[in-house]
């Protein structure tokens, strides 16, 4: 029996995209931090613009890290959708199901992601 067969692919399904829908939430909520900042000196003073600046950059980066876990589901749900869940996408191997308990969103297995 390999270690896929181990896995409730249902499951798997439901909690990827469950994930996927509370990171569309998330930002969904913070779109108005990564807007840009006013440059109007007359209704904000050069600290507060300069810490809205930063607050900007910090919600960038982090909306970028939220996109790239996005297009870690997207390529998960498609290997579900495809049979292809599982296993690695380099050698074909089954990927351990202990290590898609720790990210779902795993494709290659320990030798080929090191």
């Amino acid at each position: 029996m390999s270690e896929r067969s181990d896995l409730d692919l249902v499951q798997v399904r439901v909690a990827l995209e469950a994930e996927r829908a509370s990171l569309d939430t998330l930002s969904d909520a913070t779109e108005d931090e990564r807007r840009p900042v006013e440059l109007d000196q007359q209704s904000v003073g050069r600290l507060s613009r300069m810490d809205a600046m930063q607050v900007q950059a910090m919600a960038q980066a982090v909306e970028g890290r939220r996109r790239q876990r996005q297009a870690q589901i997207v390529a998960a749900l498609k290997r579900l959708d495809e049979g292809e869940y599982g296993y690695c996408v380099v050698c074909g191997e089954d990927i351990p199901a202990k290590r898609l308990e720790v990210d779902l969103t795993a494709a290659r297995c320990v030798d080929c992601a090191s």
